[in-house]
């Protein structure tokens, strides 16, 4: 393939998508090493470029704000402004494939969405689902390189290992929570585990961020035991949450960015999964142990492949404190 120096690449969502993507990315900047890529991206997850070296730019495009057409039409103008020789883009929507030929950018890069993206597209790759998202990702550029980056890779300053430590985050995003997507256990469930992880002499250490303070808060509340390092508040960034995930031995989160940081940094993590799937959204090694109800749902995982909201009863999350605590100690 001939020499590319600009790269523009696009992935709308959060901040956890934006860690799916990095393998992408990064294997773009080995085929090419002298590339200069610019991300495209929604302003919430901007702060991923604290994270990696890999991205030289980015062009923040509001899409789910009250002007998104508009949003949508100054990408357009900075990528025809900025003379890119090639463009990446995720997404399974139909308008992808048109958005990107605007760009008027030579090489262009998206999935398969029927027969006008195969016109508009130098390649439309098929959009498989059914696997972990950094793979979903990558498989857009299966025909420009062949290099393979498996996992997402951070670049923070790593801690020194506090022996024998779990760290929680127990937050999810107020999104989330906002659009009546419950992913985790209730504050009382974490403030037990922390009450079981003390009593086997683990040492302890909670932490969350802006959008955790009411579920924080709560397990404060309900916790007994004093003997944890209540350390909410003390990272300002998502470049500090990542040095702190560094430092712990294990890592107990739900199913949030702050997991998907846990796995770019290669930390032994402990994921709460209830309505979403854990095959998409982790890798497959024994690295990372998802933490699941035995309730026998057959319409698990449900969230986003079956519907957008989660249901009353949430089986899929009645998970004990103590089956936490024996998954921590035993695996």
């Amino acid at each position: 393939m001939t020499k590319s120096n600009k790269i523009l690449a696009i992935n709308f969502g959060g901040i956890g998508d934006e860690i799916f993507f990095l393998p992408t990315l990064i294997s773009l900047k080995k085929e090419f090493p002298d590339s200069h890529i610019t991300l495209a991206l929604e302003p919430r997850s901007k702060g991923i470029k604290a994270l990696t070296d890999t991205i030289d730019d980015l062009i923040l495009v509001d899409v789910k704000g009250k002007n998104k057409y508009l949003e949508m039409l100054k990408l357009i103008i900075s990528a025809r402004k900025g003379h890119f020789d090639m463009v990446i883009s995720s997404g399974g929507n139909k308008f992808i494939s048109i958005l990107l030929f605007l760009t008027g950018i030579k090489k262009r890069y998206g999935y398969y969405t029927g027969k006008l993206s195969s016109m508009l597209l130098t390649h439309a790759q098929p959009l498989n689902k059914n696997q972990y998202a950094c793979s979903m990702y990558h498989d857009l550029i299966r025909t420009i390189t062949s290099h393979n980056t498996d996992l997402p890779q951070i670049k923070v300053e790593k801690r020194e290992i506090i022996a024998n430590s779990v760290l929680i985050h127990p937050g999810v995003s107020k999104m989330s929570v906002m659009k009546n997507c419950i992913k985790t256990v209730p504050p009382k469930t974490w403030a037990k585990v922390i009450d079981l992880l003390v009593a086997e002499g683990k040492k302890v250490m909670l932490t969350g961020g802006p959008d955790d303070q009411d579920c924080i808060k709560e397990i404060l509340e309900n916790v007994r035991t004093q003997n944890f390092e209540n350390l909410y508040g003390a990272t300002k960034n998502l470049n500090e949450l990542a040095q702190l995930i560094s430092s712990a031995d294990k890592f107990l989160c739900s199913d949030s960015a702050p997991l998907h940081i846990a796995v770019a940094l290669g930390v032994k993590t402990y994921p709460i999964f209830g309505p979403t799937n854990d095959k998409t959204l982790i890798p497959q090694t024994p690295q990372v142990v998802p933490i699941k109800a035995n309730d026998n749902c057959e319409l698990k995982p449900c969230l986003w492949a079956k519907r957008m909201t989660t249901c009353e009863k949430l089986d899929c999350l009645k998970i004990t404190p103590s089956m936490i605590a024996e998954t921590i100690k035993n695996y």
